[in-house]
């Protein structure tokens, strides 16, 4: 199982290392900042719509077999990255990679879910959010790293590598009998979706995600304004509160015994990171180093809990369950990497973060909700 979850961290890797050295882009070939964010949206955005066509997949196809294919491309294509000079095409490998990491997060999720005893699946998803969670950490703050000391390119050559290793080292995964059923219709999402737990459950995690994507991506930009001259890597150092994600993610279970259920702990990581998110008002870079640690845990405490909710929720079809918690979380990421920037370019620093706290409002309003369908159900 180890495998899985190295596989889960390099993949996410792959989505975020050019998140904090998006400035280096816009230098290089001269873009506007909306230019250069599109190096992180382009790939974010299939993973909206495209986990539910794979979730379809999953249901008659081995997860092994698109798992590896899936990271054999993205391995090529990453290597293809490292190489190329035009802007255009880099934009378009990246959307092309878009398509091939839901592709394999969701496999390994839903791998993971069907092969974990029932009793064990809470904890079983919280460390593959905890495998997330260290791939988003390394992809940014490795990215930050080697491109002040080799340029942008060592570190996306590297990576290439390794997704390669890793679609090799995956060889010997079991094949998943159990997860091939007969393809199911889209009365089965419909009816996931009119289903009150799923609904709001997926709406917390639109909100929650469109909040962390929209500061993740515009905090470069923000601090290089507040200090033109510092390196990428004083942007890949604040990152280090991701370590607070992996301690809260893999004790999801003394959470939720501590909360007495999963909608009350879910509800307490919102209010952790709104506190968070409140931090970055100051803009002095060691309160926002600070900050960064109770934002993640509040993040991350409440997606752990989320993703593990949703497969104990799902009883069957767990794969579509997946595949749409997938698309809602990206959704969102998509959608809060672009729409808040108006904010930011036009407004400032200090409006862009009320609006972001408006929408983690919006979360508690919704996690109460799905707390009450619970109990009704």
């Amino acid at each position: 199982m180890k495998i899985i979850y190295f596989a889960t961290c390099i993949t996410i890797c792959s989505l975020y290392a050019a998140q904090p050295i998006q400035p280096v882009f816009q230098d290089e070939f001269q873009l506007s900042n909306f230019q250069a964010i599109l190096f992180t949206t382009l790939m974010m955005a299939p993973l909206g719509f495209a986990p539910l066509f794979y979730g379809y997949l999953l249901e008659s196809f081995p997860a092994k077999v698109m798992v590896r294919w899936a990271l054999f491309g993205l391995g090529i294509l990453e290597l293809v990255f490292s190489l190329t000079d035009n802007y255009l095409l880099l934009l378009a490998i990246r959307a092309v990679q878009g398509l091939m990491i839901p592709a394999i997060l969701t496999s390994l999720m839903s791998y993971i879910s069907y092969t974990s005893p029932l009793e064990k699946v809470q904890h079983a998803i919280a460390t593959y959010i905890a495998a997330t969670i260290m791939g988003g950490f390394l992809g940014r703050f490795l990215s930050a790293f080697f491109t002040d000391l080799f340029g942008w390119r060592f570190f996306f050559f590297i990576l290439g590598m390794f997704l390669l290793l890793t679609c090799y080292l995956l060889r010997d995964m079991a094949r998943d009998v159990k997860m091939r059923y007969a393809r199911p219709k889209v009365s089965k999402i419909v009816e996931l979706l009119k289903t009150r737990e799923f609904f709001w459950l997926y709406a917390v995690i639109f909100c929650l995600f469109f909040v962390f994507s929209a500061l993740m991506n515009f905090l470069p930009f923000e601090l290089k304004q507040m200090a033109p001259a510092s390196g990428e890597a004083s942007i890949g150092l604040l990152y280090f509160g991701y370590s607070m994600g992996i301690l809260v993610s893999l004790n999801s279970r003394v959470i939720i015994r501590f909360f007495g259920n999963e909608p009350d702990a879910i509800r307490a990581g919102i209010v952790i990171f709104a506190l968070g998110t409140l931090t970055f008002m100051v803009e002095h870079y060691l309160i926002m180093f600070l900050g960064m640690f109770i934002f993640c845990m509040g993040l991350f405490m409440a997606h752990s809990l989320l993703s593990g909710l949703v497969n104990k929720l799902a009883q069957e079809n767990k794969a579509i369950a997946n595949g749409l918690y997938i698309s809602f979380y990206y959704t969102g990421g998509t959608l809060g990497s672009v729409l808040p920037g108006v904010f930011f370019e036009h407004f400032g620093w200090q409006v862009f973060l009320l609006v972001l706290l408006l929408m983690l409002c919006m979360a508690l309003l919704f996690t109460r909700f799905l707390k009450m369908a619970i109990i009704a159900g």
